[in-house]
């Protein structure tokens, strides 16, 4: 089994490792997300776009990009930490952390044959959606119903 750090590349050996995995006959799924402190939702999320490829990538936004969408005093976590537990996961096969503010450059750059989002969206919701469809990509919504959420999460802890 490979080391979680092993896991974590840059955008151009995710790359390799897409061309690699397509040549041999092999299907790649995109996953993405913030992941500032990883809960169930998140490990249900990536089991379940893994179940979709063979190849899971996940995209972890950088540390800009989550302050940008989530506010002030967010993330918890650093991006390589929160990149290093993603990985750690055994559906998990490799980890690139993005630094936009969505995940098209990504979904450009790897052209996974399946992009997946969790159930807090439709396929009609999922804002990169043409993005996939443009080149024969489909869009898959998968995990468990949104009932875990990092936001409440924090405020429990925080009490």
């Amino acid at each position: 089994m490979r080391s979680a750090a092993s896991k974590v590349v840059t955008r151009e050996r995710a790359g390799e490792l897409v061309a690699q995995a397509r040549a041999e006959g092999r299907t790649v799924a995109l996953a993405n997300g913030c992941f500032d402190i990883l809960h169930v939702g998140h490990v249900r999320y990536l089991q379940g776009a893994s179940a979709e490829g063979d190849l899971l990538v996940v995209g972890v936004n950088g540390d800009a990009s989550v302050r940008r969408w989530k506010g002030e005093g967010r993330p918890v976590l650093p991006a390589p930490d929160r990149a290093l537990l993603v990985a750690a996961l055994r559906s998990v096969d490799v980890v690139v952390v993005f630094e936009e503010d969505d995940v098209r450059a990504l979904i450009a750059a790897l052209r996974p044959d399946v992009h997946c989002k969790g159930t807090d969206y439709t396929a009609e919701t999922v804002p990169e959606a043409d993005a996939v469809l443009a080149y024969g990509g489909r869009v898959a919504i998968v995990g468990d119903r949104k009932e875990h959420d990092t936001r409440a999460l924090l405020a429990r802890i925080r009490g």
